[in-house]
């Protein structure tokens, strides 16, 4: 737990790079079109309990890996953000389905540690396009949800993206009061 807490307040937080393929505004909301590349993830899910009854605990049990709870006691630094993917309801309301996730650190993504905790596993994701809307404040669900509708509306019906989920990221620690950076990500639909 030390570990944890050392990592997150003293140690580098690894941001994930990216491609910027288009900065846009519509109708007076700025969001980027972004590619990353495919990386190794470290990932924890959870179904049965909403997002804010349940998010606080998944992350604890990611950076607790990635801050020296695993097989090698390896405290990895952190990377930013962490990305729960969520699914959404047809009325908007998410459903009781979460996946955290987060980037495993440059150096450790050929051998990633192995997990002590069997919630958390490693996962190889593939490369993606997103829409990302960038957002300030404290972050829940009614949050997240009220951005992927601004984002929605403002991208149209026409826009290829997946519907049936979507990316709510948070780049900061949660102890952090002030200038906080949360996004919402829609995947883009490959053609």
């Amino acid at each position: 737990m030390f570990g944890m807490i050392k990592n997150s307040l003293f140690g580098n937080t690894e941001e994930t790079e990216y491609k910027l393929l288009s900065n846009e505004t519509k109708d007076g909301v700025s969001f980027e079109v972004r590619r990353y590349d495919a990386a190794k993830y470290a990932v924890v899910s959870s179904e049965g309990r909403t997002f804010d009854q349940v998010t606080g605990e998944l992350v604890r049990k990611l950076l607790m890996y990635i801050g020296g709870s695993n097989e090698q006691d390896e405290a990895m630094g952190t990377a930013a953000p962490i990305i729960i993917t969520v699914y959404p309801r047809n009325d908007g309301v998410l459903s009781r389905r979460l996946v955290v996730a987060i980037r495993i650190p440059s150096n450790y993504q050929q051998s990633p540690p192995t997990p002590s905790d069997s919630a958390v596993r490693i996962e190889d994701r593939p490369g993606m396009t997103v829409y990302a809307l960038q957002f300030g404040g404290f972050a829940g669900e009614s949050e997240y949800r009220a951005e992927a509708l601004r984002l929605t509306r403002t991208l149209g019906e026409t826009a290829p993206f997946q519907r049936k989920q979507y990316f709510c990221c948070s780049y900061d620690p949660p102890l952090k009061p002030y200038g906080r950076r949360n996004e919402v990500w829609f995947l883009q639909e490959e053609p």
